[in-house]
């Protein structure tokens, strides 16, 4: 049991909660604004209606996938997951890798995921954000 916990308090350090404009200014640093016709606010708000800006943000899906970390990535197409292997990985990532605090792993990922889909590949975006003003993701963030 003790084990169980530390192992738990471990994964649990190496997460973090972003605040908006914390979050809106590492997107930035990592080319994010205008990418895939996404405006910095789109990505910020997109990530808020996913994962609530948690790196460690975890889903399981009714058909036995599962997205995982900021961005909500799934499992099926996206990463190797160690309890589903044999499924595709075209971010060639371990899905476990998309949960702690550096986003870099979980950028690269989803400029995948967008330049073969577009904003429209995450269900959040579509339904919170899409023909939205989300100028307010960035507000007051100096950006």
């Amino acid at each position: 049991m003790k084990v169980i916990v530390f192992l738990l308090v471990i994964l649990a350090a190496d997460a973090k909660k972003y605040e908006r404009c914390e979050l809106a200014k590492a997107l930035n640093a990592r080319g994010m604004s205008g990418y895939a016709d996404g405006s910095l606010g789109d990505w910020v708000c997109l990530i808020r209606s996913e994962s609530s800006y948690n790196t460690a943000a975890k889903n399981h899906n009714k058909n036995g996938s599962k997205d995982y970390g900021i961005f909500q990535i799934n499992s099926n197409y996206w990463c190797h997951d160690d309890d589903k292997p044999g499924r595709s990985n075209d971010c060639n990532i371990n899905c476990s890798q998309l949960l702690n605090d550096d986003i870099s792993l979980s950028v690269k990922c989803a400029k995948i995921i967008a330049k073969r889909h577009g904003l429209n590949a995450w269900y959040g975006w579509k339904n919170h954000c899409k023909d939205k003003d989300v100028r307010q993701y960035i507000k007051g963030c100096g950006l």
